[in-house]
């Protein structure tokens, strides 16, 4: 039942033959993938197209169902949430891939992983977390980092998924794209686990130092300026949509240039991405032609909008009515659950006693709490730890569920319909 079928496995060398051939000389191509462990298996499927399914397959990426992308407590089935976006991101960088000769399994995967780690209610749940982890002694949080940890050491009861370095080192290194429109992949970087994982730490103690991690792979690049791509326009879609701005704020220059629906600006963008770069396809392996980016009137104009989107959007005050009470409920749900493990149930104590628990037995509602992490994580992370990865995993609604019964004030979603 093991044993590799031998057509599959012909199919499969025949598809890395293809990918040699087809893709550009700048391509990481899928036999390039690292894995931290060896696997024996090798299967039909080729490493990155692999990563992606298992990320897919991952419980962290169900709960991407119900996390917020930029508006929160909103009762409208039209707005974007995370996992909206994540999809369009994998598709938007895909299809510039695919113009590009570069790697669309490895796209996709760094794609539909990169967000893994964002808290219940987005970048502002971010901005609470990291707080908290800073008041607790731990380092400031970020939710790059914590896509790391969800999928490479707390999922599958610890072991991970055994992603690829690759894969990892896109996820990791998506975010801090604010002020760029060109990037170069860092491929000086060594290419191994050990040197990863010093990385991920030194990022994790250093985060106020602002100079962004730079992917190793051109697909990490495009995934990068992608994310951008997807929602910059959609956000103004969605704040449309919620009547918060309207169509004629669009600034006149950017709207000339870019557009003024979200479908012309992904066009426009994701055009420009494909015939500025298409040196990556046509020109061999050299220093000069590796690099991917917009061109520069385009690229001016993006950055123009984003402005727009910040002073509109995502710094207003005004999207944010409830968020002190966010504030709040966060703050008493990270005391409760501290306390209940350094007071009440310690991490060593929890963690043998899930040890000696019988396979598949129900769960104790007090330890409830703990059931999905693995005894070696509980016995070797701080306390504040563990209840920094438990609220980052949790989904908006369960939140507000765990909040409701700690009796906090909790706020009410409102209803917008256009």
């Amino acid at each position: 039942m093991n044993k590799e079928n031998p057509l599959l496995a012909e199919v499969r060398d025949r598809l890395a033959s293809k990918e040699r051939s087809l893709l550009s000389p700048l391509a990481c191509l899928s036999q390039e993938g690292i894995r931290r462990i060896q696997e024996e298996r090798e299967g039909y499927r080729q490493p990155f197209a692999k990563d992606a399914d298992r990320i897919l397959h991952s419980k962290a990426y169900t709960r991407y169902i119900d996390k917020t992308q930029v508006f929160s407590l909103i009762d409208n089935d039209h707005i974007t949430h995370r996992v909206l976006h994540v999809q369009l991101v994998s598709r938007i960088a895909r299809t510039a891939g695919r113009f590009l000769g570069l790697n669309e399994d490895l796209i996709e995967a760094i794609a539909l992983g990169h967000d893994i780690g964002h808290p219940p209610f987005g970048h502002e749940g971010e901005h609470i977390l990291d707080r908290l982890c800073r008041d607790h002694g731990l380092p400031g949080f970020r939710h790059n980092i914590q896509s790391v940890y969800f999928l490479d050491r707390i999922e599958r009861k610890g072991k991970g998924w055994n992603l690829s370095l690759q894969v990892l080192d896109g996820i990791l290194c998506h975010d801090g794209e604010a002020n760029h429109t060109r990037l170069v992949p860092e491929r000086s970087r060594k290419k191994d686990f050990a040197h990863f994982d010093q990385l991920l730490a030194k990022n994790a103690f250093q985060l106020k130092n602002k100079k962004s991690l730079m992917p190793m792979t051109l697909e990490g690049c495009l995934v990068r300026l992608a994310d951008t791509v997807a929602y910059i326009g959609r956000d103004i879609e969605d704040a449309i949509e919620l009547q918060l701005i309207k169509r004629q704020e669009i600034p006149a220059a950017c709207a000339e240039i870019l557009g003024r629906s979200n479908g012309t600006i992904v066009h426009t963008l994701v055009s420009d991405l494909i015939t500025n770069n298409l040196h990556i396809y046509n020109e061999q392996h050299n220093e000069h032609a590796d690099y991917i980016g917009l061109s520069k009137e385009i690229g001016s104009a993006l950055l123009e909008l984003k402005k727009f989107n910040y002073e509109k959007i995502y710094r207003n005050p005004l999207f944010k009515p409830d968020f002190k009470r966010i504030h709040s409920c966060y703050e008493q749900l990270f005391a409760f659950y501290l306390d209940q493990l350094v007071r009440d149930e310690p991490p060593s104590k929890l963690a043998q006693q899930l040890a000696q628990q019988p396979e598949g037995a129900g769960k104790h509602p007090e330890r409830s709490f703990w059931h999905s992490m693995p005894v070696t994580y509980l016995n070797n992370q701080k306390p504040a730890a563990l209840v920094r990865d438990y609220l980052a995993g949790m989904t908006d609604n369960f939140f507000l569920h765990q909040a409701k019964l700690l009796g906090c004030d909790v706020p009410e979603k409102r209803c917008i319909v256009n």
